[in-house]
């Protein structure tokens, strides 16, 4: 089958499925990611050349998207409200499941220390392409708006990203080199995070400059310059391993505090172009799904899962337990942290490809932490969101 011809069913199966889940009360998101394991099931796997080479940055420009969108909605005032319960949302969890994890790995399914670490850190990281869509919905209909509860889960879910996979990196080269643990490679992490904030600043700037010196320039060719030199800044913190994500939403954060009008503009073209990208990114992440290999994990796969699924929810309590949230709010953060998607698509299978002796079972782990997560921490987002914050009214 050819690129075009699947391009075609990628968008006609996204959009079919987004809408027949809504009709029955779920996420549409959850539609298109069936419409994907369907149509990976429909072609055996087997994709054109073309389409495998451009996944890559149709999934980097849906998730540059939605990030730019989460960054237009930030000011000062909703930072200093967020404070440091969004940094601890971003550390706390993800290093609580990543170390339940390889206990797990270790002395459950006796993976070596660097494997163990590998595939416990894959499997920590939370996924903004599902949960930060979800928030951005909350924040349009104004739930949570009292304490930022939204904010804080999307600030967190930004940075988390940053923390796992630093981790994951640093326990593929102990497999590789068969080196102890680097502790000096953590202050990466510090690194990573100052420079995306730093690149994204710049760029923002450089966009207000821009913006105000060229005047009769339309909202449509505003979103153009924007999107094309975010993607260059993506491509330049992904080289350099900088939390090029975390840039994007700077970029936003930038244009919303200082030329609010121009935010709203490009805001509201964005979220034309997020229909077509959140089609894209989720069909895509089920096309990177074979439900078959969640028989190959099997019962003690969806233990250890689950044990890094509790970890995490402690990992959330511990986080906000000094902040100002109360108990509905505590448990909704917990609920909005469960989702897994793009980072185990992504990692899942570097293991197998340097020849890890477990590659076929982390590869399987990956897919069913996506099959398990996504659903679960969707449906009950969506269910309990309106229910567990503060209404507008």
């Amino acid at each position: 089958m050819s690129f075009s011809t699947i391009f075609a069913f990628i968008l006609l199966l996204g959009w079919l499925g987004g809408r027949m889940f809504k009709r029955i009360g779920l996420p549409s998101v959850l539609g298109m990611l069936m419409a994907g394991i369907l149509l990976g099931s429909i072609l055996n796997r087997n994709l054109p050349a073309s389409l495998v080479a451009v996944e890559p940055f149709l999934k980097s420009f849906a998730l540059l998207v939605i990030l730019l969108r989460a960054g237009l909605g930030i000011n000062r005032k909703i930072l200093k409200q967020t404070g440091i319960t969004a940094i601890l949302m971003a550390a706390v969890p993800c290093l609580v499941e990543g170390a339940a994890l390889y206990l797990a790995f270790r002395y459950l399914l006796a993976f070596s220390a660097s494997v163990a670490g590998m595939t416990a850190f894959m499997l920590a990281a939370v996924s903004p392409a599902v949960i930060v869509p979800s928030m951005l919905n909350l924040k349009e209909l104004g739930y949570g708006a009292n304490k930022q509860v939204p904010t804080i889960i999307l600030a967190g879910a930004s940075l988390d990203d940053v923390f796992a996979i630093t981790l994951f990196s640093i326990f593929r080269r102990m497999y590789c080199e068969g080196s102890g643990f680097a502790f000096a490679e953590m202050l990466h992490i510090p690194w990573s995070i100052i420079a995306g904030i730093g690149i994204g600043s710049g760029l923002g700037i450089l966009l207000l400059l821009m913006f105000r010196s060229i005047k009769q320039i339309r909202a449509t060719e505003k979103v153009i310059v924007l999107l094309a030199l975010s993607l260059v800044m993506i491509e330049i913190g992904d080289h350099y391993q900088i939390a090029s994500l975390l840039g994007a939403m700077t970029v936003g954060y930038i244009l919303f505090e200082w030329e609010n009008k121009i935010a709203r503009e490009i805001a509201s073209k964005l979220a034309k172009i997020w229909i077509f990208a959140e089609i894209m990114l989720f069909v895509l992440i089920g096309l990177s799904l074979n439900p078959t290999f969640i028989l190959k994990a099997g019962w003690k796969g969806l233990i250890v899962i689950l044990i890094g699924l509790a970890a995490r929810s402690v990992g959330v309590l511990m986080a906000t337990a000094f902040s100002k949230l109360n108990r509905k709010e505590k448990l909704f953060c917990v609920i909005a942290y469960l989702p897994k998607a793009t980072v185990q698509a992504a990692l899942g299978t570097i293991p197998l490809a340097l020849g890890v002796a477990e590659g076929e079972l982390i590869l399987a782990l990956a897919v069913m932490a996506i099959c398990v997560s996504a659903p679960l921490g969707l449906i009950l987002i969506n269910r309990y969101g309106t229910k567990l914050l503060c209404s507008p009214h």
